[in-house]
């Protein structure tokens, strides 16, 4: 039971650390939580001068087993709120991560389209005096994809999270310049 009484003060403070931002308890959970915390802190304040252990020696059986069941209760419903959150949390950090590689991408699709323009105008200003020599090359043009426009409908709030994972492939298509962009921005349109 000391040990118990121990696990329940250390998911106590833990809890308090981190309050819910969504609260989801139903008010008997809470009810329940904030009585055997009530509880707890009681039987470690009822004698000043006694240890844990002693104080625990003078319950019955009866209050001993009571005392278990709902630490066990406590126990069960603290860890089962901490999965909630710790599944919170992993999904807000997935979130993060995908938005900052949108980012991260947009910012060097955008450089790289400022790199094309200016060659592109310094190619046109070396072509303007000189005849082209007739070679073409297969395929596409070199930027070709790079100048691709996204069509996007803006909603409500700020766009999904698997809508920016659809858009950084794009965007990292139309980084490396790759043939896979307009069947990317097809099934895109089409979803």
């Amino acid at each position: 039971v000391f040990i118990f009484l121990k696990v329940i003060e250390e998911i106590e403070e833990m809890m308090q650390e981190s309050p819910d931002p969504e609260d989801n308890e139903t008010p008997t959970q809470s009810d329940r939580l904030s009585i055997l915390s009530q509880e707890i802190q009681t039987l470690k304040r009822s004698s000043t001068n006694n240890s844990y252990e002693e104080r625990v020696k003078r319950l019955s059986v009866a209050e001993l087993n009571e005392l278990l069941e709902e630490i066990e209760t406590a126990i069960k419903d603290y860890s089962e709120e901490l999965v909630q959150q710790l599944a919170l949390r992993d999904e807000l950090e997935f979130e993060k991560e995908v938005k900052n590689s949108f980012i991260s991408v947009l910012i060097e699709v955008q450089n790289k389209q400022r790199e094309h323009k200016e060659t592109a105008k310094k190619k046109k200003k070396q072509k303007n005096g000189s005849p082209q020599n007739g070679k073409q090359e297969r395929g596409h043009m070199p930027g070709t994809y790079l100048t691709t426009v996204i069509p996007y409908e803006k909603k409500n709030g700020p766009p999904s999270v698997e809508d920016l994972q659809t858009l950084t492939k794009i965007l990292h298509a139309m980084k490396e310049d790759s043939e896979k962009v307009p069947s990317l921005l097809t099934d895109y349109i089409l979803k």
